[in-house]
């Protein structure tokens, strides 16, 4: 059971501005869903690892956090959606051993990074 395993990744929780943002954000770019708690908190739904949205923290989106790396099997299509959904791309992809990525800056000012890959 993931959600038992001593030491995993078992829940990852992004401070946010605007939780509609982020809801038509993700949702349209990597195709998550969401259930509403209350006004300030939306949990998140197919990303992998359980996680939410909190509007009702002390903590502020930062690009200076932990980076959250989303995976991709097609990072160009990745890249084309987050830009089509209006999010500000803070590095563009590079290559490094063993794969390529680049970041973003979510509707919050969160920055995540979608990375791929190398081919063997």
């Amino acid at each position: 059971m993931p959600g038992n395993t001593h030491h995993c990744f078992n829940y990852i929780e992004l401070p946010a501005t605007d939780l509609k943002a982020m809801k038509s954000f993700y949702g349209s770019v990597f195709g998550w869903t969401f259930q509403d708690w209350g006004k300030t908190y939306v949990a998140i739904h197919g990303a992998g690892v359980d996680g939410g949205f909190d509007a009702d923290t002390i903590r502020k989106p930062s690009k200076d956090g932990a980076l959250i790396v989303l995976n991709s099997t097609d990072l160009e299509g990745s890249l084309q959606a987050v830009k089509s959904a209006g999010a500000e791309i803070s590095v563009p992809i590079f290559s490094f051993p063993g794969g390529r990525r680049f970041h973003f800056i979510d509707p919050s000012g969160n920055e995540l990074a979608v990375w791929t890959m190398a081919d063997i």
